[in-house]
């Protein structure tokens, strides 16, 4: 199933005849997608409701949840699969311009201060950053670590990806991992929110007595689900 909205009659582009032209192709064509452009039936088992993001899991993905414990609010989603990772997460926008644009240079300027590097390229969800930064190995040795972020605005928000593992290296390797990306839902809502303000998310109600219960056993994580 495809969902996309069709353009209303004053955004189509118009021949010097009046008539309708084909509009030229986004990178959102074929997702990310706000919660007014698809008909998703997210009671689909194959939905994870979040609340401010849908996301559609699929064979091979386990979903994990980076909770913020004192809310009980979800902070950041990720998508693990055998050799890679998403994370993902939402912010919102201000309704006439997006923001990725202005968040890659923050990237950057942050790569730059932990004395790493960030690298732009064009890929197909449009600009996106390559980041390779310092780190340590559990065992203290040093190395690098990198990650491919990708950012898409939307009406009133922004999604931003963050490629993990072998994804990192360049697009299409993972290429489950990509279309979960683009098959993410977007519930911004319409109460007022500052530009970059994350867009909250929560605990699905039937993972939320499984959470709370891992909230007290120090044996289990509870940032997975």
């Amino acid at each position: 199933m495809i969902f996309r909205r069709r353009p209303k009659p004053d955004e189509m582009p118009q021949a010097e005849d009046g008539q309708e032209v084909a509009a030229e192709p986004s990178v959102r064509s074929e997702g990310p997608w706000d919660r007014s452009e698809t008909d998703a039936d997210v009671e689909d088992t194959t939905y994870v409701d979040l609340g401010g993001l849908i996301v559609k899991t699929a064979p091979g993905l386990e979903l994990r949840l980076q909770v913020d414990e004192p809310k009980g609010l979800v902070a950041a989603v990720l998508l693990a699969g055998p050799e890679s990772g998403l994370e993902l997460r939402a912010f919102a926008a201000p309704r006439t311009q997006g923001i990725w644009e202005e968040v890659c240079a923050d990237i950057a300027e942050e790569a730059a201060r932990r004395g790493g590097t960030a690298t732009e390229l064009e890929g197909a969800f449009g600009r996106e950053i390559k980041v390779v930064v310092p780190a340590q190995t559990p065992d203290g040795r040093q190395a690098t670590q990198t990650s491919r972020i990708v950012g898409v605005d939307g009406p009133r928000w922004m999604l931003r990806g963050t490629f993990l593992g072998k994804s990192s290296a360049q697009a299409g390797i993972d290429e489950v991992l990509e279309q979960a990306f683009r098959d993410v839902i977007v519930v911004r809502g319409d109460a007022p929110m500052s530009p970059r303000a994350l867009i909250a998310m929560q605990v699905p109600e039937h993972a939320r007595s499984a959470w709370e219960e891992s909230r007290h056993d120090p044996a289990t994580p509870a940032t997975e689900q």
